[in-house]
């Protein structure tokens, strides 16, 4: 009788763990898909405000201080003419400046203002009271337990997914639709 017994608990967490991934992903797409939202909004923002991914920039420089325009886009994983962009509007905000490098007269480096430094400080502000408010009641075993799948999710996406074979006739060929002649 025990080995039904331990063949059937075994059963019920694997539909456990079955059912626990699947609401892990479906929880993850909801986040995905609500940063996304989040940019989106930021293509309807005033004049004077700035993006989620000016915002991420004005972190980097904030970390990293004074950075080329190209060594920022690396850290930001955008292009090197999106930031430029970027740049120019958080310049004309009076959030960063743009001065040629110390050491190598040819390079332009971007770095936070005081104003852009005051704006840093203000959003992260305002995140942490959201955040502290979201996971209030969160125990630090969960916190933890949740930074690790995180962590291993951001692995994941990092590596790209599989290269996937395509079933079927391929796509656009001239003579996939066609049968073989002798």
């Amino acid at each position: 009788m025990a080995a039904p017994a331990r063949e059937q608990r075994a059963s019920e967490q694997a539909g456990s763990r079955e059912q626990a991934l699947t609401d892990l992903g479906a929880a993850f797409r909801d986040v995905f898909r609500t940063l996304n939202r989040l940019r989106g909004r930021d293509t309807h923002l005033g004049a004077g405000e700035i993006s989620h991914a000016q915002f991420e920039l004005l972190i980097e420089l904030d970390e990293r201080g004074g950075l080329p325009a190209g060594e920022l886009a690396a850290a930001a994983r955008l292009t090197p003419a999106t930031v430029t962009q970027m740049l120019d509007h958080l310049a004309e905000c009076g959030h960063v400046e743009r001065v040629r490098s110390e050491t190598d007269r040819r390079v332009v480096v971007s770095r936070l203002t005081p104003q852009g430094r005051r704006k840093i400080e203000a959003k992260r502000k305002a995140w942490k009271e959201r955040w502290d408010a979201a996971l209030l009641g969160v125990d630090p075993e969960e916190l933890l337990a949740a930074t690790r799948v995180l962590e291993r999710l951001a692995v994941m996406l990092e590596d790209g997914p599989p290269a996937e074979a395509c079933e079927g006739p391929q796509a656009g060929s001239a003579n996939a639709a066609k049968p073989a002649q002798d």
